[in-house]
């Protein structure tokens, strides 16, 4: 599968928002997007209309980077959402929420959802004592997940549990920081993303 190896901060120049790619960086004043706050390349800085369409890919381009999923793991996704019952649009987000890649990241126990996505595959997680290594697995109310013994010394997990306050843990997620586990309370609701995102763009873009 392609993997972007570019700057990521220029993806949060060019959706024009903070996408919290780089962890703790995001919050300092190191942050690129804090520093030029328009879009990447020569032309960045010009005023240009959006189509209606550009408005919707802006949106589905957004989504795809801040949960860190290709074309093609993102257009599956969609589909499952569309296939089950409720708003398609809030069923995607909800989705791409218990990931566990995602679950890892908002627990605190990575500093961003790319690093919860390498540290998932080298087998540093267990879900109910099992072990799991697929970033796309989804969890469920009531699912444990904790960090293997051997891999709770490993210093970028120290660093993100130490800044974990400065971002919170969300309501349906339940911390345990001195066991190195946490626990998923219940599913994830709409509100619990309050990051600015307008899922229905995204579904008006994929009905074409």
């Amino acid at each position: 599968m392609s993997r972007y190896r570019g700057s990521v901060c220029r993806m949060c120049r060019r959706e024009n928002m903070k996408l919290f790619l780089k962890g703790d960086r995001c919050f300092s004043d190191k942050c690129s997007f804090d520093r030029r706050p328009y879009a990447p390349g020569q032309h960045g800085q010009r005023r240009s209309k959006v189509s209606d369409y550009g408005i919707q890919l802006r949106e589905k381009q957004k989504v795809k980077r801040l949960y860190g999923l290709s074309e093609k793991q993102f257009r599956l996704t969609f589909s499952k959402a569309e296939q089950k019952k409720g708003i398609t649009g809030i069923n995607l987000l909800m989705h791409l929420e218990s990931r566990l890649d995602n679950v890892v990241y908002r627990m605190g126990f990575v500093n961003s959802r790319t690093q919860g996505r390498h540290f998932v595959r080298h087998n540093h997680f267990l879900v109910n004592g099992i072990r799991v290594n697929i970033p796309s697995y989804v969890v469920k109310a009531g699912d444990v997940i904790e960090i293997r013994e051997k891999s709770r010394k490993v210093q970028a997990v120290s660093d993100a549990m130490d800044a974990v306050v400065r971002r919170g843990v969300p309501q349906w997620l339940e911390l345990d920081k001195d066991g190195f586990k946490g626990t998923v309370k219940s599913a994830p609701v709409r509100e619990d993303i309050t990051l600015p995102i307008q899922e229905q763009l995204i579904v008006e873009l994929y009905s074409k």
